[in-house]
C-alpha cells in the first residue's frame, strides 16, 4: 500500500556537533524553542505506564519542571497511572512538537517527589484546581452529578481558609536513563540521536530513522 500522506518535512538537519553533551541542557534548548514556536501547551507530554501484567496505557499530562534530577509532573496518587507506577516504576515520556517537526522520547524510573515539593507546587495552583483535587476520585467510576455535589461540599469546607494539599495528590519525577531526539527530514530520512546514561555520564548514538 502506497504512502498517501502528502506531508513532507523541512530540510533542517540535526547534526552531532549541534548537540550538547548533557541531554538535559539539550532538552532545555529544544523546550525553549517549543515555548516560542508551538504556541499551545508545549509542556504537554504523553506518559506511558504498564500494569502488573505488562499491559500498557498512555495519557497526556503536563510537565511542571525538569533539571538534572529528572522530569516532574503532578497527579492524583489514586489514579490508574499512579497505581501502575507503584507496581512498575519504569515509564516513558513523549513530547511531540509538530510546528518544529521534533519529537523527544524519554525512558526511566519514576518516584514520588517530597511532600514539601508537592505542597509548594499545590500552593501555586488556582483555587478551583485545588478544590477539584479534593473533589475528584480520579479514574474511579462516578454517577452524573456526583462530582458537582462533592465540589460544592469541598467549597463549603474550605470557604474561610486556604485549600491544603490532599494527601492523595502530589508529584512524580522520572529519572531518565534514555533520551532520544528526533528531527523530521525529507523522504523520512529523519535525524535521530539517543543519549544513554552510563553511570554519571551520557553516551550519544546516532540511530537509523
Amino acid at each position: 500500500m502506497n504512502d498517501q500522506n502528502p506531508t513532507d518535512y523541512a530540510n533542517i538537519p540535526l547534526r552531532r556537533e549541534d548537540l550538547d553533551e548533557n541531554p538535559i541542557a539539550q532538552f532545555d534548548r529544544w523546550f525553549e524553542d517549543a515555548k516560542a514556536g508551538v504556541g499551545v501547551l508545549p509542556e504537554a507530554l504523553t506518559l506511558a505506564t504498564t500494569d502488573e501484567q505488562g499491559r500498557p496505557s498512555a495519557r497526556v499530562v503536563l510537565l511542571k519542571g525538569f533539571d538534572e534530577s529528572g522530569f516532574t509532573f503532578f497527579t492524583n496518587y489514586d489514579s490508574r497511572k499512579s497505581r501502575e507506577l507503584a507496581s512498575n516504576p519504569h515509564a516513558a515520556l513523549v513530547f511531540w512538537w509538530p510546528p518544529l517537526e521534533r519529537q523527544v522520547r524519554i525512558e526511566g524510573t519514576v518516584s514520588r517527589v517530597s511532600e514539601s515539593e508537592s505542597n509548594a507546587y499545590f500552593a501555586t495552583r488556582p483555587r478551583g484546581s485545588q478544590l477539584g483535587a479534593w473533589a475528584s476520585n480520579q479514574s474511579g467510576t462516578i454517577e452524573e452529578g456526583v462530582l458537582e455535589e462533592r465540589l460544592s461540599e469541598i467549597e463549603k469546607r474550605f470557604a474561610d481558609s486556604e485549600v491544603p494539599r490532599p494527601p492523595h495528590w502530589g508529584g512524580f519525577r522520572l529519572r531518565p536513563e534514555m533520551i532520544e531526539l528526533w528531527q523530521g527530514r525529507p523522504n523520512r530520512l529523519h535525524d535521530r540521536f539517543r543519549y544513554l546514561r552510563t553511570g554519571d555520564r551520557w553516551a550519544i548514538d546516532r540511530l537509523a530513522p
